[in-house]
């Protein structure tokens, strides 16, 4: 079977650890080039040197995704070192947690300025080179988006927002062959999950609330963000994937059980 991204370019942001290591991992092993974008300049070289070691191509850049020169001077050496891009994957991620009723103004603007104004930084300086090669977007959302829980208002709402900006960049850019979409995901073992649940019981007791009755993977989230990356999805624009072991389509009915 043929890489499916074979001689295309990626960026992936936040890809240091977690989800967007993976799907850093999981585009070099399909053919394509990857520039890893993150704060940890040490972790990228690792990676980047292990994705090399395989016979891929990688590239690290470490910058602040919402510094607006830096995120020009990425797409710059982008296209310099690899002469075209195809993908951009908008995955940095921060969770500012604080209840609503005292939420200070700066974290709740840090929880913008990472979801939203990244991505649309990033979205607005990769736009010529994604028209120009057919190009496609992912947006890494989450639940919380749809779904509410207290202590993450600023964050639930920068990932409200950044559906909507998903969609509207869809259709902006449908006539230039550019698809635009989101995969919203739930809880996944990442070191953020693991700081915050670093016991295994509560890990599992975590996964149980899940209706496949685990915590997701990774490299599950990955999986979703190739195929909407891919050729595969060429009619896909505007859609936003859940990636949540059924979470988002649960109902919870209390103690009813309507099993037999």
């Amino acid at each position: 079977m043929a890489e499916r991204l074979q001689g295309k370019v990626a960026i992936i942001t936040g890809a240091s650890s977690g989800v967007g290591e993976a799907t850093a991992r999981r585009f070099a092993a399909e053919g394509c080039a990857v520039v890893l974008c993150a704060r940890s300049e040490q972790l990228m070289a690792a990676i980047v040197n292990e994705i090399e070691e395989s016979g891929g191509q990688a590239l690290a850049v470490c910058l602040d995704v919402t510094d607006e020169p830096a995120v020009k001077e990425l797409v710059a050496s982008t296209v310099k070192t690899f002469g075209r891009l195809d993908i951009l994957v908008n995955n940095a991620n921060a969770l500012v947690p604080g209840m609503l009723a005292d939420h200070d103004l700066a974290s709740w603007r840090q929880s913008f300025a990472i979801a939203v104004d990244a991505p649309m930084l990033l979205m607005r300086e990769c736009h010529a080179q994604l028209a120009a090669n057919g190009g496609a977007v992912v947006n890494v959302s989450s639940v919380c988006a749809d779904l509410a829980t207290p202590g993450v208002a600023g964050y639930s709402a920068a990932k409200a927002a950044l559906q909507s900006l998903t969609r509207n960049a869809a259709i902006e850019w449908a006539h230039e062959g550019v698809r635009v979409n989101a995969i919203v995901i739930g809880i996944m073992l990442t070191p953020a999950t693991t700081t915050a649940i670093p016991d295994a019981a509560g890990q599992e007791a975590t996964g149980r609330s899940v209706p496949l009755g685990r915590i997701g993977e990774p490299a599950e989230a990955a999986n979703a963000i190739l195929f909407l990356a891919s050729d595969e999805a060429s009619y896909i624009t505007g859609v936003e994937l859940n990636v949540d072991g059924g979470r988002a389509v649960e109902l919870n009915a209390g103690t009813a059980d309507w099993e037999e």
